[in-house]
């Protein structure tokens, strides 16, 4: 699988993932243009078959050609204030002001029609239960829907509907309506935990902005006040034509200038090291983009005895590199799994294990790239190693770092005390 590094513009990539999969929606995520409106409202079209009841009743029941059109006009009224309720509340996620009045109109539609053509026109109710709960808010949508379950009950029991079919007919309409209502609020939770994840790396890039910058400050300042001083030393010896004394100086702040430098890299090297909570945030966002499923193991962001700063920042490189490998190259991959374990070798060493899984086609018979073979370097720089290779059923593609594990105080007392007793 060729490799390329990840660059971690989640504007950028999100833009990216929509212009090619423009049709794939996630659970939650409100309908962004006309294309996602149109399967949105295709796979609603799927449930217009209980529509087969009233359309049956006017085709065979022998209404008079005034009645009948009436009744059609009557569903064709019904259906319009329906999908628009449903295609507004997707497009734009909230009320406006026309939502109570055609509720109230899909009531009244379905109400008159039942009473007017019979009971083959009550299965109306289930609609208006279900646009009930998808589109008022909630506290709302469960007072609708019982009310409505109420009304049918009514309006079934006037109609003198068979009582052997009215669970088929007040079943639906009262369960649907409280389906939708807890789908509603289900995807309500998934936004608010969508944001809530962004924000979380938001702010951890933002926190460690600042630690740059204090940094920065501190070892800057220091630095060249330090160099301002002894270059006017050096000029005043010059000056007094003192020169290894101006030697010395100028030496000094050739010796200030290099340290000076390594210290900016190491707060830079610092800055760019990623954490697993930020990269686990930041793939799931990524993936999302090219309707790759995430599914991460409970442990995998929690911290772990022994994982040092260093090593823990080899596997969030790790993490990120397989999410590249995915987003770029993992062709029909709908699912990335991320699970954190240990293992020892051999030599009795202890190793904390990422291993993250696809479901794609694979790398076929391409070698590791540049993104690999710098993944392999980077976790060697700490101690530990690459494995990669095909996931365990033969499909997709499986990636597994390690990296050590320092001995934790309760190890190394346990260890003692062995000795001891030995």
């Amino acid at each position: 699988m060729p490799e390329t590094p990840l660059d971690h513009r989640p504007d950028e990539s999100r833009e990216e993932g929509r212009g090619r999969l423009s049709l794939r929606m996630q659970p939650g995520e409100p309908v962004e243009n006309r294309r996602q409106l149109l399967v949105k409202l295709c796979w609603m079209s799927v449930w217009m078959v209980y529509l087969a009841y009233p359309i049956g009743n006017l085709l065979h029941s022998g209404y008079s050609t005034g009645k009948t059109v009436v009744g059609w006009l009557a569903m064709a009224a019904f259906l319009a204030g329906y999908l628009l309720l449903v295609a507004y509340r997707s497009m734009r996620g909230t009320l406006w002001r026309g939502t109570y009045p055609l509720v109230a109109l899909l009531v009244v539609v379905a109400t008159a029609t039942s009473f007017a053509y019979g009971p083959a026109w009550i299965v109306l109710f289930t609609y208006t239960s279900v646009v009930i709960g998808a589109v008022l808010p909630t506290k709302y949508a469960v007072r609708g829907v019982l009310a409505t379950g109420v009304l049918t009950t009514a309006v079934a029991l006037l109609t003198h509907t068979e009582r052997a079919a009215l669970p088929s007919l007040l079943l639906p309409a009262f369960l649907s309506g409280l389906a939708m209502t807890a789908l509603q609020r289900l995807m309500s939770t998934m936004r608010e935990l969508r944001e809530a994840r962004e924000t979380v790396a938001h702010l951890a890039a933002a926190e460690e902005r600042l630690r740059l910058a204090r940094d920065l400050h501190d070892l800057l300042g220091h630095s060249l006040s330090l160099i301002t001083l002894k270059s006017e030393l050096a000029g005043r010896f010059m000056d007094q034509d003192r020169a290894e004394q101006a030697r010395a100086q100028v030496a000094d702040i050739e010796q200030v200038a290099r340290q000076s430098l390594i210290d900016v890299r190491e707060a830079v090297s610092g800055f760019r090291r990623p954490t697993l909570p930020v990269e686990l945030a930041a793939a799931r966002s990524a993936l999302a983009t090219v309707g790759v499923t995430l599914e991460v193991a409970p442990t995998a962001a929690e911290a772990r005895p022994g994982l040092g700063p260093t090593e823990a920042g080899a596997l969030a490189w790790a993490l990120r590199e397989a999410v590249t490998n995915i987003v770029r190259h993992a062709e029909g991959a709908t699912l990335c799994t991320v699970g954190m374990d240990e293992t020892w070798d051999g030599d009795g060493s202890r190793f904390a294990v990422l291993d993250i899984a696809d479901n794609g086609r694979g790398a076929g018979k391409s070698g590791p790239g540049n993104g690999l073979s710098g993944l392999d370097e980077r976790l060697g720089l700490v101690g530990g190693r690459l494995e990669h290779g095909p996931g365990a059923s033969g499909r997709g593609f499986r990636l597994r770092a390690l990296v050590p594990l320092a001995a934790t105080a309760s190890e190394t007392a346990g260890e003692r005390a062995l000795s001891s007793d030995a």
